[in-house]
């Protein structure tokens, strides 16, 4: 067992510190911040994920001055357009120079725009300010700036908050920190569910997952969060107006759009609008005379009109120059004009315009980041005014604004969770159980670790095996360690399967038959790179042969691929696929019953299983199921009550496997009396079914819920038998 318990150990993920000790700051930091660069230096690779105004500028500065006086190398801070002047008089103000890449200054600055220009080879660190930015980026140059600073020694990557409701994008930071892959990071904390494109964290890996975050990021809203007093970090007043434009209407007296906007009609509907929309505008501009003002727009037609009806306001587009976007940007951060006219995906990032505390939503879409990100700019830390919001929308919309407000929630869930297991040191998955067992004459079941208590079954003493074992780490069970499915990957998980199949094969009986059920598993594009199917069973099958166990037979378990298709909506099943590019078209997924042998020789004297003759099992049944398709296994013939031992996190997956299918496996290969066992008991279907065919069921599982409903249900079906003896 020390070689388990080593594996254990393994499985436990931290980030590997590569960085060194400071402990002489800035005297312009506050306490949080030195303990936050403290910490940012020690990992050598590091993120910190705090809310606009906490002061990322500085603590960045001071990581890349400290950076540089450690490897008398040049550090590059790379950040979005126009943030990189703020940066400089930043510098200045801390004492801290910075200067545009010139390739040979101690810190140099440039936008991302820039990156085909630089040589990423000389710098000893890098600085993503702004790094979610990455997201509003191609895959292209998200994939470049993770290739060009690969090995650089140190990095750091700031941002008030990495895209709000999507935590796969931490994915990014992650890769780019060389903390773990960001396809490693789905496959371990991640689940697609079924007639999903995206993924979302599996239930019993919360605590986990943000645990992971927080030993290589600093996640913070206010400095409570990291153990210091919120002292003058207050947030001013919030205010949110909603003025709603009525839409056009037809002859007929129906709304001239009387559906809810959608991705695809969206940019008609904001035209029919316009004019009403940049008319509530310029109002409230005027009802504000002498105050600043950003309006965010979504169309170059809004930003046009505007321009004509407040002519003193100047705009930022996308095809304006790198120079005149900084120009102006910082000029209206200067207050050199009063309003500003830009879109979100122009400004959304970095920049500090807290010298306006009024913003005008021209128009919403979908995007709650953008809409969080915007109002930032105004509503941050050291703000002093009360901050007014003006959403600009119509009564077709409502739809957006509730698909906004859901992922508001979202977001201020995932932040408060974020904040307390990343600042948690306890949160790793848990090691621990009590074990639990119960005997009797008719099943022995342990509550526990397979790896571990199949040490306390004898040699050669089961006749008979078969279980469905985790897919891999598809599915997350619970939140201990010793959780097949709590595993990085696939290589990960079969290391772990390796220790249950060694014990299986030793408690086996020479001559007797392990009956194991797989399917292949669904692989995705944006977790591994291409779209098709992963060889589950044939893996675990080469697993099962190296382990000592010879193939004796496999059966495929038919399944209805119309029902496939209705509950996961893959894209390889839909007819529609067929007739456009049927390349992309695959088969219905079959389930698989595998059965190996336990064959060290001496046949002589083997016990047979002489369970069936011609009284109990018939010729016509007998070609049925010699046949290598089982047609007639219903999905639905499964416990009852399973539900009962679902937790509050367990994935609506958990499914236990088919009693008909069970009944014919023990049928076909033990005999009475003899025992079955499996090492994975779930809620007991192996041994529920195994005890009412006459046998002793043994079984082993690890989550307390599924050994309580495991024993519940195999005590009803006991107490049946001990009826009928009454009879």
């Amino acid at each position: 067992m020390n070689e388990y318990q080593k594996f254990l150990e393994s499985k436990q993920k931290t980030h590997v510190l590569s960085g060194f000790d400071c402990e002489d700051f800035n005297s312009h930091l506050f306490d949080f911040q030195k303990f936050i660069v403290k910490r940012a230096l020690k990992a050598g690779k590091y993120a910190i994920f705090a809310d606009c105004g906490l002061g990322k500028t500085i603590m960045q500065l001071e990581w890349a001055h400290r950076v540089n006086l450690e490897t008398g190398k040049p550090v590059l801070i790379l950040a979005p357009l126009a943030v990189s002047g703020q940066t400089i008089k930043e510098g200045e103000k801390f004492n801290i120079p910075v200067v545009k890449y010139d390739g040979k200054s101690d810190i140099q600055i440039s936008n991302y725009e820039q990156l085909d220009n630089i040589d990423c080879s000389i710098f000893a660190g890098v600085v993503l300010d702004e790094s979610s930015i990455l997201k509003n980026f191609t895959g292209e140059t998200k994939k470049k700036v993770i290739e060009l600073f690969e090995y650089t020694q140190y990095k750091l990557a700031c941002t008030a908050t990495p895209s709000p409701n999507d935590l796969n994008e931490m994915g990014n930071h992650s890769e780019f920190l060389n903390v773990m892959d960001a396809p490693d990071m789905r496959m371990r904390w991640f689940v697609r569910d079924e007639g999903m494109n995206d993924y979302r964290l599996k239930g019993h890996a919360e605590s986990d997952f943000f645990g992971w975050i927080g030993s290589w990021a600093s996640v913070l809203r206010t400095p409570i969060d990291v153990g210091f007093t919120s002292d003058g970090y207050n947030l001013p007043p919030l205010n949110m107006f909603d003025r709603k434009i009525v839409t056009p209407k037809q002859n007929n007296g129906r709304l001239f759009n009387d559906t809810s906007v959608n991705a695809t009609n969206f940019n008609s509907q904001l035209r029919l609008t316009k004019l009403e929309r940049l008319d509530e505008v310029v109002n409230i501009i005027n009802s504000r005379p002498d105050e600043n003002f950003i309006i965010w727009i979504k169309q170059n037609e809004e930003g046009e009109l505007l321009k004509r009806l407040l002519p003193d306001a100047k705009e930022v587009k996308g095809s304006d120059s790198i120079e005149y976007k900084e120009k102006t940007l910082l000029g209206f951060a200067n207050n050199e004009f009063k309003v500003l006219i830009t879109k979100s995906k122009i400004a959304q990032f970095g920049l500090n315009f807290q010298n306006c505390a009024n913003q005008i939503f021209a128009s919403l879409d979908f995007s709650f980041e953008s809409l969080y990100q915007s109002i930032r700019r105004s509503y941050r830390f050291g703000q002093k005014n009360e901050v007014n919001i003006y959403l600009i929308t119509t009564d077709t919309m409502e739809n957006v604004i509730q698909s906004i407000k859901k992922k508001e929630n979202q977001f201020n869930n995932m932040m408060t969770k974020t904040v307390k297991y990343a600042n948690d040191k306890s949160y790793k998955l848990k090691s621990d159980y009590t074990f639990r067992e119960n005997k009797n004459e008719w099943y022995h079941i342990m509550n526990g670790d397979s790896c571990e208590l199949m040490s306390l079954i004898p040699d050669e003493s089961q006749h008979f095996s078969i279980f469905s074992p985790p897919f891999s780490n598809l599915f997350t069970y619970s939140d201990n360690i010793r959780d097949l499915g709590n595993c990085l990957n696939h290589d990960e998980f079969y290391e772990n399967y390796k220790f249950i199949l060694q014990e299986l094969y030793r408690v086996m009986k020479n001559g007797r038959l392990v009956a194991i059920h797989t399917k292949d598993l669904a692989v995705y594009k944006n977790s591994s790179g291409y779209s098709g199917m992963y060889d589950f069973t044939g893996k675990m099958h080469a697993m099962t042969e190296a382990a000592g166990f010879k193939y004796h037979s496999k059966i495929t378990v038919w399944t209805d691929p119309v029902l496939e298709m209705q509950r996961t909506k893959t894209q390889r099943l839909l007819y529609k696929q067929v007739t456009t590019d049927s390349s992309y078209t695959g088969i219905g997924m079959p389930e698989y019953v595998t059965i190996f042998k336990k064959w060290e020789g001496n046949e002589e004297d083997w016990e047979p299983v002489q369970n069936l003759n011609k009284e109990n099992f018939s010729l016509d049944t007998w070609q049925k199921w010699a046949s290598p398709v089982w047609m007639d296994i219903k999905r639905t013939d499964v416990l009852n009550g399973w539900k009962g031992a679902k937790e509050e996190r367990d994935e609506k997956h958990i499914c236990p496997l088919q009693l008909d299918l069970i009944e014919r496996c023990i049928e076909l290969w033990s005999n009475k009396g003899e025992s079955v066992f499996t090492p994975f008991l779930g809620i007991g279907s192996e041994l529920y079914q195994a005890v009412k065919q006459g046998r002793k069921g043994v079984g082993i599982e690890l989550k307390e819920a599924y050994y309580d409903l495991a024993k519940r249900n195999i005590d009803s079906v006991v107490e049946q038998k001990k009826q009928m003896q009454l009879i």
